[in-house]
């Protein structure tokens, strides 16, 4: 049998997912933006195992999602503080949120997690670059960039 050559796309998400494309990285970037920046209070409310979630916060501290902040010296211990490309995260966040309210079957809404300074809840959306229009599903389109990764 054949071997098929594995060549794959290489891309801004891929290399994004590298940092922060795993269940416990997201949850614990949800929790720093509810005000939940110490580990306990981050494995208590995400149910992750102690080991993994350690080496999530790592990942995401050396990606530079998340910063370490020192609270006491005796014993060492830091909390974690969301930098600015942590808080750039925030519409992707919410456009997983709306995805799972909207596709999978009994998925809490949860609490809102970003409000406009009138007050409501804030939404993500997807907005042309060039004339600020907001694009629906339908709208998207990706240019012809060539061949996919499996030749075709």
């Amino acid at each position: 049998m054949a071997r098929r050559k594995v060549d794959p796309r290489e891309c801004s998400l891929a290399s994004a997912l590298n940092v922060v494309g795993e269940k416990w990285s997201l949850l614990a970037v949800r929790e720093v933006f509810y005000g939940v920046h110490r580990f306990d209070g981050i494995v208590r409310n995400t149910g992750a195992p102690r080991d993994v979630l350690a080496a999530r916060l790592r990942t995401l501290v050396d990606g530079g999602v998340l910063r370490r902040v020192r609270y006491s010296e005796r014993p060492p211990r830091d909390e974690y503080h969301l930098t600015q490309a942590g808080r750039e995260l925030a519409p992707a966040l919410l456009g997983l949120m709306r995805w799972g309210m909207r596709w999978v079957p009994g998925a809490p809404e949860g609490p809102t997690v970003f409000t406009h300074e009138c007050g409501g809840p804030l939404d993500a959306g997807i907005v042309c670059a060039a004339c600020g229009e907001e694009a629906g599903a339908a709208d998207l389109s990706v240019p012809d960039n060539g061949p996919t990764a499996n030749g075709t």
